[in-house]
């Protein structure tokens, strides 16, 4: 059985490099200008005048973009020009809206610790990241080989929370590690390996699973005998919610190998199954388990307890008061809410730039994962067809999952917003993701080498007439 995944990829035959080079630096010189203003204008907004460091601040941003640019430009000269640029620009808004929060706490609860320089560090250490992956993975498909360890190491990365020694419970959820002195997130280098190992395995498998069973309301059901890779990333996906008490990630994870599971397959019934085992899964988490259920009663009225629910408040107060234009740089007050510079980082954005301000960040996600799903549209191998999709598809999840929560749209699910929130493990791992999506684009927007076939003598020119 044919699939999408099989058919002819556009290829951009006309393509320039040295074009595309000038629009990427362009690009980037406004991400750079757009974190190191916003950087700039919180000192403003909060003490009348630019920061003193401004200078070693925009000094070190810039270094760092221009490292990444070049490693680009050197690694993966015809991968697409505007991935670098975006997540440049929000890695900086994330920067800036950290540096304001901590200007914040110092000035109402005389708080000492900054996490702003903290997350520079790991904005270095992510790009030092970026620039690994690049330079050692010079080819996508030679990850299909590692399809089956890689899922084994994701799934080792969550259970390894669970153990006794190094496993720590931090706001409810046990998701974190401490080694050393550091905590850090498996789950989230863990969903990269997950989306290595779901492309994979659905390359191998897609004909079988796209095989029709019963005809039900006129979709095709799959076969009884093929439910099993669905069943069991749904009973894994329901351990993360049991023993790590993680909403966000169980979601995640389904979310993503069902999104996969339909690109691959082009089987709307995978999508009829899915939603009925996140619609079995989430009414029996909520009968079952207190937290599911404390998350569904905050997300429907939070003032139903003001002291448990206070921080879903102030971020409504805080986006209330943002309005539609925002108040500005360093002239709203999000150090009032609990964890503004995390999982609240949304409310905290909406509340200094307002309504267009939350709109237009949203619209620099929407257009990375639209430049992840072009890049799988035109990829000549199935492999990485579906691995774009799923990186894509697991940055959109996870900002649909944290912004809709924030907002009340969705309830609250406690995962980090890529590249805003503070937070070394998610930066490191977003990082990465971008490395790969543009490793892809590379190799798909790379032409196709002209073949010259050496010229027929007169005798074959003979026989091929005849």
């Amino acid at each position: 059985m044919s699939s999408s995944l099989d058919a002819p990829a556009y290829v951009p035959q006309a393509f320039v490099p040295r074009k595309r080079r000038g629009s990427e630096l362009l690009l980037l010189v406004m991400a750079l200008m757009l974190g190191v203003g916003a950087y700039a204008l919180v000192g403003l907004g909060t003490k009348d005048e630019v920061p003193a460091d401004i200078l070693t601040y925009g000094g070190a941003v810039i270094a760092l973009a221009l490292v990444s640019h070049v490693i680009v430009r050197v690694t993966a000269p015809y991968a697409d020009p505007v991935i670098l640029p975006a997540v440049v620009a929000l890695n900086g808004i994330g920067l800036a809206m950290i540096h304001r929060i901590d200007i914040g706490r110092q000035q109402s609860f005389d708080a000492e610790d900054t996490y702003a320089s903290q997350q520079l560090i790991w904005t270095a250490v992510s790009v030092a990241a970026f620039v690994a992956t690049l330079l050692i993975i010079r080819d996508h498909r030679r990850l299909q080989a590692f399809t089956y360890t890689m899922g084994f190491v994701g799934v080792a990365l969550l259970l390894l929370p669970l153990l006794p020694v190094i496993g720590v419970n931090i706001n409810g959820a046990r998701i974190w590690i401490r080694v050393a002195g550091f905590s850090f997130q498996p789950g989230e280098i863990a969903k990269i390996c997950l989306a290595i190992f779901f492309a994979g395995y659905l390359v191998l498998k897609r004909d079988a699973l796209a095989l029709a069973g019963k005809r039900f309301l006129g979709i095709d059901l799959p076969r009884g005998r093929d439910l099993g890779p669905i069943l069991a990333m749904w009973l894994i996906s329901l351990a993360v919610l049991v023993f790590q008490r993680d909403l966000g990630s169980s979601l995640l994870f389904f979310g993503l190998f069902v999104a996969l599971l339909y690109v691959a397959t082009q089987r709307a019934s995978w999508l009829v199954v899915g939603v009925a085992l996140f619609a079995a899964g989430a009414y029996f988490g909520y009968l079952t388990f207190s937290h599911v259920q404390a998350r569904v009663e905050g997300w429907l009225d939070p003032f139903s307890n003001e002291d448990v629910y206070g921080q879903i408040i102030q971020g409504q107060y805080g986006l209330a008061w943002g309005g539609i234009l925002g108040r500005g740089w360093g002239q709203g007050s999000p150090q009032i809410t609990s964890y503004s510079w995390t999982d609240f980082i949304g409310t905290s954005l909406g509340e200094e730039l307002g309504l267009t301000g939350l709109m237009a960040i949203i619209v620099i996600y929407g257009l990375i994962v639209e430049r992840a799903f072009r890049t799988a549209l035109i990829c000549r191998d199935a492999f990485g067809k579906l691995l774009a999709v799923g990186l894509g598809a697991a940055m959109a999840l996870q900002v649909f999952v944290v912004l809709g929560g924030v907002t009340r749209l969705i309830p609250l699910t406690g995962l980090t917003t890529p590249f805003l929130s503070y937070g070394g493990s998610s930066l490191l791992a977003n990082w990465i993701v971008v490395a790969l999506i543009l490793r892809i684009s590379d190799q798909a927007r790379r032409p196709v080498p002209e073949l010259h076939l050496p010229a027929a003598d007169e005798q074959t020119q003979m026989v091929r007439v005849r």
